[in-house]
């Protein structure tokens, strides 16, 4: 059951949120006696659960394709039922958007309503977009920007403010998801050169951000140590777009979200909390030994 869950990404999830919540100002605008640690708890709680869930459901809709390309994994390998897979990632949403009750205390708050946003388009993704040429990148794209706004939201009026730093993981996963279809039979150079130049153009954002935040310094240790993760993997691929040399650079990518979100952190005047995510990345790279990120 966990092995369905990819733990590692699981771990890039949660520093989403810590990203947001640095972006939502919650740290600088709200005095240490008053921050809650139960809605920071269920935050991390929510986007644990609606992370795995949406996970497991890919490997539910995929179970056929698996059985042929990857049958190596849990439910076609026969480790794990279809039924069984299901019943956890039900629970595993309904845990993830439960959480997201108690971040405020209401069932019709901003915060559920991103989480229940985050559910729906994961689904809709494992189901009907994954194969998709634009629908499934975008899709795909979209929980994870979610997922920085439900970390935003625990400061209700903050998403109104900072909507839009959403599109920004969108970019990225998109990018991700473009290089990721050619993880099994390989890929083609141009969609690999397109990945690229998103890839850029999200570090560029990233840096004009933190320039316009009076963070230049502190925010570009950050950015370079994301850059040096993510760039080589992805260049050697374009080299060589081979099967392997592609799923690498896909599991750069993912775990490099961790230092993406620290960048988030820095950007927004929080640089010893942004140390504090980018020390997730060694935990996410010792779960990524041990169970399949894609």
């Amino acid at each position: 059951m966990l092995r369905l869950t990819r733990p590692a990404n699981v771990v890039t999830a949660v520093a989403d949120i810590l990203a947001g919540i640095a972006i939502s100002g919650y740290f600088l605008l709200v005095g240490s006696s008053e921050w809650s640690w139960i809605s920071i708890i269920a935050l991390i709680a929510s986007t644990k659960g609606l992370y795995a869930g949406g996970v497991v459901f890919n490997d539910v809709f995929d179970a056929e394709l698996d059985a042929v390309e990857r049958p190596e994994r849990p439910i076609p390998s026969g480790i794990v039922s279809k039924t069984e897979a299901t019943l956890w990632g039900l629970l595993l949403l309904t845990i993830g958007i439960g959480a997201s009750i108690i971040v405020h205390r209401s069932l019709f708050s901003i915060t559920v309503a991103l989480a229940i946003a985050i559910a729906v388009c994961a689904l809709v993704y494992d189901k009907w977009c994954k194969h998709h040429f634009i629908a499934g990148p975008l899709t795909m794209g979209l929980c994870r920007g979610l997922n920085l706004l439900l970390g935003i939201s625990i400061i209700p009026g903050a998403v109104e403010t900072h909507w839009l730093f959403g599109l920004i993981p969108i970019i990225y996963i998109a990018a991700i998801t473009v290089v990721s279809r050619g993880e099994v039979h390989g890929g083609g150079k141009p969609a690999l050169y397109f990945a690229a130049f998103l890839y850029t153009a999200v570090l560029a954002t990233l840096l004009i951000i933190s320039i316009n935040n009076g963070q230049f310094i502190p925010a570009m240790f950050f950015i370079l140590g994301f850059a040096t993760m993510i760039l080589p993997p992805l260049v050697k691929a374009i080299q060589k777009p081979i099967g392997p040399l592609i799923g690498k650079a896909v599991k750069s990518g993912v775990i490099g979200l961790i230092l993406m979100d620290a960048t988030w952190a820095a950007a927004f005047g929080l640089p010893y909390y942004a140390l504090a995510i980018a020390l997730l990345l060694p935990l996410s790279i010792l779960l990524a030994r041990l169970f399949a990120v894609t």
